[in-house]
């Protein structure tokens, strides 16, 4: 009686599909390829990532080559890959990776980069102080309007700024401003504001804020015209925009 040497099947087949656990996926975040596997994207249930690849959601869309894609910087998603893997808190580019791991709402990553300095001085600090500068976003958009209107075949636009503090100081700049011609023409005006940062915190934001928008920009106080009614260091600032 021969006996065959192939392996006898029992109803099933003997080779299966891994589980879906250890699969193997390929992303393309914003045109720049990692490789990871199922279970680390879905490591944090409630995330984006976890939610794109959890069984009967849609998933993402794929390129050419059939690698999910995600309309995100790749730059940044090694760092969110990196925590997914091994829980490491990144160290660099941390405002970047902090809004990467918002949108992905990987929960415990957020929460842990709020606590670093760098999160934790924009968010508590910065941040809350602006808030209570009335129309400072706005505001900021207004010097950027005003200054590329008087870029025509210029190197330079200047953009005059009021800032006070107490609301005070708000009337006397009002003052100052209708007892010339000269200043008939566009001034920004920032504030007042009940914080303890100084009128010079608030210039740093500005610079801060419109650099970050990509202009070259730089600031002194104004040097007003002879006849001027108050001291330049009380209220006005000349912003420099620079094109070239």
């Amino acid at each position: 009686m021969s006996v065959s040497s192939e392996p006898r099947s029992f109803g099933k087949s003997i080779v299966s599909n891994p589980p879906m656990k250890s699969q193997i996926i390929e992303l393309n975040i914003g045109g720049e390829i990692f490789t990871t596997t199922l279970s680390t994207l879905k490591k944090h249930p409630g995330s984006k990532l976890a939610e794109m690849f959890a069984s009967g959601h849609p998933k993402p869309q794929t390129d050419s080559k059939g690698r999910y894609f995600i309309d995100r910087p790749g730059t940044y998603f090694k760092y969110i890959l990196e925590y997914l893997r091994s829980d490491q808190v990144p160290l660099q580019c941390i405002q970047d990776v902090y809004k990467e791991a918002v949108f992905y709402d990987i929960e415990p990553l957020v929460k842990q980069m709020e606590d670093s300095p760098q999160i934790f001085g924009e968010l508590v600090a910065r941040k809350q102080f602006l808030a209570r500068v009335p129309s400072y976003t706005e505001n900021i958009e207004l010097m950027i309007r005003i200054a590329r209107a008087e870029a025509v075949a210029s190197r330079h636009s200047s953009v005059m700024v009021c800032v006070v503090k107490t609301e005070e100081d708000a009337i006397k700049c009002q003052d100052a401003l209708n007892s010339l011609d000269i200043y008939k023409k566009s001034v920004v005006k920032f504030g007042p504001w009940k914080a303890s940062p100084s009128i010079w915190d608030l210039l740093d934001c500005i610079k801060m804020d419109v650099e970050a928008k990509g202009y070259t920009i730089s600031f002194q106080v104004y040097v007003p015209e002879k006849g001027f009614r108050f001291k330049s260091s009380d209220f006005f600032y000349k912003f420099l925009f620079t094109w070239w």
